[in-house]
């Protein structure tokens, strides 16, 4: 028995040696991402992990849960090496790192309680106006601070963990509290499927907060870079995969993505 477990320990050895485990910080970032009670990430994200660890058997994907606040702390500190769908302007082009060219699209939306002669005006002034918002998001209303206390001095704004929570504050009408509330394009579309009851309750901006490009943040010197990222993608993206996934889940590919699309 002894011989047959040592039999068994060396003929895996070298599958265990050779793969490459990759470290990505992940956050609520819904329906890109989040990670639920197990610690395991779901959304958008953990769908594409999945699909990339069947098709890349040398290759692991270990979570560590970070938060928006944290997300910087946590990669200074080498908690993990890999951050997907982040635009650089999100606090990375001051750091040390590769960024992948955008892979994923979307935009942020300002929305209210739909009221009698309320219109889209009504968010012309957010300095006017009582804002919920997600801590250690950036938004382009704020300048993309994320300093809760810069921002509390600039707004009357409170902060929360979760989508959902801002969004039943706007319904409740508790106006002290939350008139405004800011969510991605995708989200609020997944909100309305859920919820079709909210159309006709809900008064959305025209104009977004902001519209981002999203890449891949990646460690120099880490356990992948940007381009081999990128090449770990493209059998997704040349099969037609990867813009399926982007499309079930309410999201944009960038303009001209598939057509400009070259791994390293």
């Amino acid at each position: 028995m002894a011989i047959l477990v040592a039999a068994i320990m060396l003929a895996t050895a070298p599958v265990r040696a050779n793969e490459t485990e990759i470290t990505v910080g992940v956050y609520h970032f819904p329906p890109i991402a989040s990670v639920n009670s197990d610690g395991k990430v779901e959304g958008f994200l953990g769908e594409l992990l999945e699909v990339l660890e069947q098709i890349h058997p040398d290759v692991s994907f270990h979570i560590i849960h970070t938060s928006p606040k944290r997300r910087h702390l946590d990669f200074d500190a080498g908690l993990y090496d890999v951050i997907f769908f982040q635009s650089p302007d999100w606090g990375w082009t001051k750091k040390d790192v590769d960024i992948t060219h955008p892979i994923l699209a979307d935009e942020e939306l300002y929305v209210a309680l739909k009221k009698p002669g309320r219109d889209s005006s009504f968010f012309d002034d957010l300095h006017n106006r009582s804002i919920v918002a997600i801590s250690g998001y950036y938004y382009g209303f704020a300048g993309y601070e994320t300093d809760n206390s810069v921002l509390e001095q600039k707004f009357n704004i409170e902060f929360s963990d979760s989508h959902a929570r801002n969004m039943n504050l706007i319904k409740v009408d508790r106006p002290s509290v939350a008139e405004v509330a800011i969510v991605s394009h995708s989200y609020l579309q997944r909100h309305l499927a859920r919820h079709p009851e909210d159309r006709d309750k809900l008064l959305i901006s025209n104009e977004p907060d902001q519209r981002y490009q999203l890449s891949i943040i990646a460690r120099k010197g880490g356990a992948a870079s940007a381009d081999q990222m990128l090449e770990l993608l493209a059998p997704l993206v040349d099969n037609g995969r990867y813009r399926q996934l982007v499309e079930n889940w309410g999201l944009q590919l960038p303009a001209g993505f598939l057509t400009s699309f070259e791994a390293p």
